[in-house]
């Protein structure tokens, strides 16, 4: 006859876990490059959906950029309302990927409603990231008020004040705060967005894979992200911002490359509409 000591004494087993099995690839340096031109030949084959995509984008840059200009103040307003349409828009182009590395054929209509059946999961997502964006706007003006007790200054005294090399310490200060809130951002977003759309995972597994992916490889990781850094700026500096009609979608595009190559899933776990994946590395 067994005793409730003997019960306790018996060690927990916990369940199997039913979390999506899945694999985080050793990316190789060479492999963000890769994901640009594969990018380019998405956006390539289908540049009416591209191009759509790219003047959504161009023309979020020049709000964002009118406002910065004559209300500096509400910056971070239309910058958190950027935040919550962006990842929409870019799943958008992850479906044009997806659907084409399928096999099935793209089309902007199925492109811009793809969302619909994930919209739990990336209002939970968009919900952190504009928390984490709204954080970073509390933070930075902190740096502000520290360096500069006659109040925040007009868009020119920013300007002003980034490129005066008597204000190191505030610049430094500056980068320190937003490279970091930039680097939370992008280590949860970097391939969460994307799963969402191509396993229906919840946004804690997600984000909690899309970390995974950054910290496995953190050079790599770094090296797209200063690639994608260094595209988009290149792209805002030309007038009209008309540089974001090629480079936002074609972001978008390599981003859905990104995750695929850093993420495998097993052949048995694939869903209905299986993708196979050409990103496995050599």
């Amino acid at each position: 006859m067994s005793t409730s000591s003997d019960a306790d004494s018996v060690p927990y087993i916990p369940p199997p876990s039913q979390a999506p099995r899945k694999t985080v690839v050793d990316l190789r340096w060479s492999d963000p490059v890769r994901w640009i031109v594969r990018g380019l030949q998405d956006y390539r084959a289908h540049p009416g959906i591209g191009l759509f995509y790219g003047i959504a984008f161009t023309v979020m840059a020049l709000v964002l950029s009118a406002v910065f200009r004559s209300k500096p103040e509400y910056t971070m307003t239309i910058a958190s309302g950027c935040l919550l349409v962006g990842p929409f828009l870019a799943m958008g182009l992850y479906e044009v990927s997806r659907r084409r590395e399928a096999g099935s054929p793209p089309s902007l209509g199925a492109s811009i409603t793809c969302w619909d059946q994930h919209l739990g999961s990336m209002a939970m997502l968009v919900l952190v990231l504009i928390v984490l964006e709204l954080l970073w706007g509390r933070a930075s003006l902190v740096v502000f008020a520290v360096f500069f007790n006659t109040g925040m200054p007009s868009t020119t005294g920013v300007v002003q004040a980034v490129f005066n090399p008597e204000n190191l310490e505030f610049v430094l200060a500056y980068a320190v705060v937003g490279g970091g809130f930039a680097v939370l951002v992008f280590a949860l977003s970097v391939v969460s967005i994307p799963m969402i759309l191509d396993r229906d995972t919840d946004a804690v597994f997600a984000a909690i894979t899309s970390i995974e992916v950054f910290l496995t490889n953190l050079g790599v990781m770094l090296w797209w992200g200063a690639l994608l850094t260094g595209l988009l700026t290149a792209a805002l500096m030309l007038p009209w911002h008309v540089g974001l009609l090629l480079v936002g979608p074609l972001l978008g595009h390599a981003t859905w490359h990104a995750y695929r190559g850093a993420v495998h899933w097993p052949a048995a776990e694939m869903p209905a509409d299986p993708l196979q994946n050409t990103e496995a590395p050599a």
